[in-house]
């Protein structure tokens, strides 16, 4: 049975929220209300809006496992780019610093910090995760008294490898390095709980909301040092005095936000978490859990290659496997066609169904590629 939240059109199944999540119906009539009052009432009720933005930034925190009192602490930003961008050309680099990337991560979380390269002189050394005993020991053992940083995915895009994040933060606070989190493939899915200097991810996949909005997690140990490269009237301690010469930026993490807010996208995202919420982070954990190892049996059971770790602790939500003697784009293409909502990644198709797909969604979605195997 169709969730309530989620009147999806009943031919589609939609297995890709990894990629670009579904919005449930409280987010599309957030919006509504919203566009409503900006035409009969322009900003006159902006005030209102803004709690929208407080509640917002709570809802974050909470689910980045940091308690409603970091609230304050949030940064709302375009999406996760913007925000890594923000901690990688914000932090004050020193010449001989070095940066340890690895080759499973998102482009923008490598790309971004390869950037410093050029313009800090920042050594940026890529390391392959799976040259050590687990993905953590190949990361700790490039670790030197000249790293500075380590960026790393809380889940990996493409294998759905989910990082011991406990290990790889005890390991960076015993040798001073910064631990920056991309937890986009973790945050609306599974729970995060780590000790992180930096926490980014935008909202438009596991949280379920709208591209363009999400929000940056800076630790107030390290917030003070952060260079601010982007300036604006928002960032300032004392918002609205405008006639001031002097000012501050603000001591939370809306020092990071340097212009007018997006309020469309904060409503819809806040009415997104409130889903997320009312249904239970532990619960929609364990729907997303289960799903996956529904997708993993499914793999085995046609026998399929499966790419994701099946340990239980190594894995989220998503779930890659690789067809033997098929081309991934062709077959995805194929899917597409059969009204399937998936993505390719590492050679093979990524299935990433959330809390509200059921039982009868995955079996289609195997009716529907066997099908497509078929007319091959």
């Amino acid at each position: 049975m169709a969730h309530p939240e989620f009147p999806l059109d009943p031919n589609l199944v939609y297995l890709n929220h990894a990629g670009v999540g579904t919005w449930p119906r409280r987010a599309r009539d957030a919006v509504h209300r919203f566009a409503d009052e900006c035409l009969h009432r322009g900003a006159a009720d902006y005030p209102g809006w803004l709690a929208a933005e407080d509640r917002l930034r709570a809802r974050l925190a909470r689910l980045m496992g940091l308690g409603e009192a970091a609230a304050a602490d949030i940064a709302l930003i375009p999406n996760t780019s913007a925000g890594l961008s923000m901690v990688a050309h914000g932090v004050p680099w020193q010449s001989g610093d070095e940066v340890i990337v690895n080759d499973h991560e998102f482009p923008s979380n490598r790309w971004i910090w390869q950037s410093l390269e050029r313009h800090y002189g920042v050594r940026v050394r890529r390391v392959r995760l799976h040259h050590g005993a687990t993905p953590e020991d190949a990361l700790i053992d490039a670790l030197t008294p000249q790293t500075r940083l380590l960026p790393v995915s809380s889940v990996q895009y493409g294998t759905g490898l989910r990082m011991d994040l406990e290990r790889l933060s005890n390991a960076c606070r015993e040798r001073g390095v910064l631990l920056c989190v991309d937890a986009i493939q973790t945050l609306g899915a599974l729970r995060l709980c780590v000790d992180a200097d930096f926490i980014v991810a935008d909202g438009h996949k596991w949280m379920l909301g709208p591209e363009g909005i999400g929000g940056l997690y800076v630790h107030p140990r390290v917030r003070e040092d952060l260079r601010l490269w982007q300036v604006g009237w928002h960032m300032a301690e004392e918002l609205g005095a405008f006639d001031r010469a002097d000012w501050e930026p603000a001591a939370s993490g809306r020092c990071l936000e340097p212009g007018s807010p997006n309020l469309l996208g904060m409503h819809a995202l806040e009415a997104s978490l409130a889903v997320l919420e009312e249904t239970g982070l532990d619960e929609v954990e364990k729907r997303v859990l289960a799903n996956a190892r529904a997708v993993m049996e499914g793999v085995e059971r046609h026998g399929f290659e499966l790419v994701t770790p099946a340990a239980p602790d190594r894995h989220a939500g998503i779930v890659t496997f690789r067809v033997p003697g098929t081309d991934p784009e062709r077959l995805l293409s194929r899917l597409r066609s059969q009204d399937v909502a998936c993505a390719a990644r590492c050679g093979g198709i990524r299935f990433s169904p959330h809390f509200y797909n059921t039982s009868e969604d995955l079996e289609e979605a195997w009716r529907r590629l066997q099908a497509c195997l078929a007319a091959d």
